[in-house]
């Protein structure tokens, strides 16, 4: 028989796989709704009422603010255009796809779901920052020399002791399920836990790096 400490990993690892199945089924239906190009209140009716039969094994913070982004447009009972507009733009970032002229070739632009809104004052000096994804800014050296020439640390791993996530402008179209991914969706988590994390976009970081803020 399986010890209880067992069957709680065992427990554990079943939602793990449904929970990365249930996004996977979700990322193809988000695929689906905007191939092409728009999105109607049809579509983000069947989408919100997807999610919500499925948060259980759905339970991630990037498909939980879509799902509230999605329930607020459809609140008055009414998709308007610019609320379309803003739902396709949110679903091609969720699923790492390109619309309109984006550019198709494999490097699209990151997802901003999980980024802090407003983005915060950003302060180099003795503050922790976790690069994850890829920079236009430069090789991920230059960035974490920027870092350092004004007064930060650059952590590897997404923990606890980070006071910045900065998520670099380009990324794979798989991104959620990368290690890019994983460091967001860590660094969400430990913002919902109440730790003081700031997940920035690399414009917001190379403009307080231009600037010299908190030097």
């Amino acid at each position: 028989m399986l010890n209880n400490n067992r069957r709680q990993d065992l427990c554990q690892f079943s939602e793990k796989r449904l929970s990365d199945r249930a996004v996977d089924e979700l990322i193809g239906l988000s695929r689906g709704l905007i191939a092409d190009g728009g999105v109607n209140q049809q579509e983000a009716e069947f989408l919100s009422s997807w999610i919500k039969a499925n948060k259980r094994h759905c339970n991630d913070p990037v498909v939980n603010t879509l799902f509230c982004r999605v329930k607020d447009m459809l609140s008055d009972g009414v998709l308007d255009d610019e609320e379309q507009k803003e739902l396709l733009q949110l679903l091609a970032e969720f699923t790492g796809e390109s619309i309109g002229d984006e550019s198709p070739t494999g490097r699209l632009l990151a997802a901003t779901l999980p980024l802090c809104s407003p983005q915060p004052e950003v302060i180099f000096q003795d503050h922790v920052f976790c690069l994850t994804g890829t920079f236009a800014f430069g090789p991920r050296t230059i960035c974490k020399e920027v870092v350092a020439e004004r007064g930060g640390k650059v952590s590897g791993a997404m923990t606890g002791r980070v006071d910045y996530l900065v998520v670099g402008t380009l990324c794979s179209p798989s991104w959620m399920h990368t290690s890019y991914g994983r460091k967001i969706e860590r660094a969400a988590e430990l913002r919902a836990s109440g730790l003081q994390i700031h997940i920035i976009s690399e414009d917001t970081w190379a403009s307080a790096a231009f600037r010299g803020a908190g030097v």
